[in-house]
């Protein structure tokens, strides 16, 4: 029998990018091991890439983050993005596209939730609420977007739970990533 570990609340940190940068090791191994898992799959070489581009993403304009760790500082879960530029690409991935004024960027409208992962030993526990409501305290933008894999089952389920609806499909980063749901929150303000 696997004995389950637990994590308080208050273990969870809110960074800016700098802080974030400077404790990217903990963010990279949080990656690793979540998205080394199915339906993701990723390679030491895909997970290396992905990070290569982390200390320029702690620099984009209201770049927050949300870093979960045991009392004893073992990081389980992390969670990042942020705030959607004029120009932003994301819109552009979907499959379908969605109307001018859904699509409308402003720099402080749409937060852009990049990642969201938790070790699998602390799943099912409530850090992945934790570090979401983390991350979006006291954001103030209107609404949040992210991308979540449709074989991801247990988060797209987590997601809906939390208010996210799908508003259609995108093919994130290259032509022959795999499909993924586009999901949007309504923030009150």
């Amino acid at each position: 029998m696997t004995r389950q570990r637990t994590i308080m609340v208050e273990h969870v940190e809110h960074m800016d990018g700098a802080a974030a940068l400077r404790a990217a090791d903990a963010f990279r191994l949080i990656y690793a091991e979540a998205f080394a898992e199915p339906p993701y799959e990723e390679t030491e070489e895909e997970v290396a890439a992905a990070f290569l581009h982390f200390p320029a993403q702690t620099r984009r304009l209201g770049f927050r983050a949300a870093l979960a760790r045991t009392p004893e500082g073992e990081p389980v879960g992390m969670a990042y993005g942020w705030m959607l530029a004029a120009d932003a690409v994301w819109w552009d991935e979907l499959t379908e596209p969605v109307s001018d004024a859904m699509r409308r960027e402003d720099g402080h409208r749409t937060f852009g939730l990049l990642e969201l992962a938790v070790r699998a030993p602390w799943r099912g526990q409530g850090v992945a609420r934790s570090l979401h409501t983390a991350l979006l305290g006291g954001i103030g933008a209107e609404r949040v977007l992210l991308n979540v894999h449709p074989g991801a089952t247990t988060a797209s389920a987590a997601y809906r739970a939390w208010g996210y609806r799908k508003i259609g499909e995108g093919r994130p980063r290259s032509a022959d990533a795999d499909l993924r749901d586009v999901m949007l929150l309504g923030l009150r303000r």
